[in-house]
């Protein structure tokens, strides 16, 4: 398993080496060692949930205010368009977002720290599988419109359905005067 540095500060992807051979394939999704190795305690995450997704379909931009919530993010079927926007204040990255395809064929994990917004865009029928630290605290909920024009994230695909909360969801302006002391 390889792990490389994303852009944000303190996200890393965790790229495992499958072995294909006449009867399919077998990976290693997760090592506990590994993670130890680049500073995540694998005893942390408390809690392991997986969503199904039409293809078109958003879901985004979401976070936790407070302490935030740290999150291990794979695709076990289909792909994703992954997104992460900092909104850490005080971040050397504070603002910028990143970018990522994951999905079942590179089996990618994708690290996201505390403080960070994410969502997706599913490229097709796509499973998401979370491992997450902390319970969730509804009174914490951060989340962000897709199509704020500050972000300006260029989506891949026509947005084929999107949750009534994610429409509602307020300005990355918004959500800056909320987060910053």
């Amino acid at each position: 398993m390889r792990v490389e540095r994303g852009p944000l500060a303190g996200t890393l992807l965790f790229i495992p080496t499958p072995h294909l051979d006449e009867r399919g394939l077998f990976t290693r999704t997760f090592d506990a060692a590994i993670a130890r190795e680049h500073g995540l305690d694998p005893a942390a995450f408390i809690q392991d949930s997986q969503s199904r997704t039409v293809a078109g379909a958003i879901r985004a931009l979401h976070g936790r205010s407070g302490r935030g919530e740290a999150k291990l993010v794979r695709c076990a079927r289909g792909a994703v368009f992954d997104v992460l926007v900092d909104a850490r204040p005080g971040s050397p990255t504070f603002g910028e977002r990143m970018t990522v395809v994951l999905d079942d064929q590179t089996f990618t994990h994708l690290y996201v720290p505390p403080g960070l917004l994410h969502g997706y865009q599913a490229l097709s029928e796509a499973d998401v599988c979370y491992r997450i630290d902390r319970e969730h605290d509804p009174s914490e909920d951060i989340s962000v419109r897709y199509d704020d024009p500050d972000l300006a994230i260029a989506w891949p695909l026509p947005v084929t359905a999107i949750s009534a909360r994610d429409l509602a969801a307020g300005s990355w302006k918004q959500a800056r005067q909320r987060l910053e002391p």
